[in-house]
């Protein structure tokens, strides 16, 4: 076999190796898709965990997780901004959360997300020194978290992407 058709065939060979380790390697290290939702498995487990903690329909609501220089912003709206159910749920759930949350008692979102949620531990410590405000928008209502430590903002940001993530098509990045 000469040189050259020696060297495509090697070629050939190795992107058909790669492509299968490749190609193996999301199969077995990539999300477990549940193919009625197209949600992850963790992603059907939280939202399963949500169903218990917050009182308004994950289906019919949606989180949005804002990072700030100092903190960040986390609204839940109804889709539909005219849904007075939704919207009364929502309220009477981040009203509670502000107060618990000012307490340090970040037990919901622990419930939902587990104890090794990112940032969580960070936000329970410094607690203290966030200062959390609820407020009320027309489809549902805010909290803004605002520190002035570094470490705080980056352990808001962690919390705010590790909910993004977990939450799915049921939250988005940004107002």
């Amino acid at each position: 076999m000469n040189i050259g058709k020696r060297r495509l065939l090697t070629a050939g060979i190795t992107t058909a190796c790669i492509g299968a380790a490749v190609s193996a390697a999301f199969w077995i290290g990539g999300p477990q898709k549940d193919s009625s939702e197209g949600r992850t498995d963790r992603q059907e487990a939280v939202a399963e965990r949500g169903r218990t903690v917050m009182p308004f329909d994950l289906e019919e609501t949606t989180h949005h997780f804002t990072p700030t220089d100092t903190g960040g912003i986390q609204d839940v709206v109804a889709d539909q901004p005219d849904d007075a159910k939704q919207i009364a749920l929502i309220r009477t759930h981040l009203k509670q959360e502000a107060k618990a949350f000012g307490q340090g008692d970040f037990g919901d979102p622990a419930q939902i997300h587990g104890d090794s949620m990112p940032g969580l531990a960070a936000l329970e410590e410094g607690y203290d020194r966030i200062e959390v405000r609820y407020k009320e928008r027309t489809d549902g209502a805010t909290l803004t978290y605002t520190t002035d430590e570094p470490a705080l903002v980056d352990a808001l940001h962690d919390w705010f992407e590790a909910q993004l993530s977990d939450h799915g098509d049921h939250a988005e990045t940004g107002h």
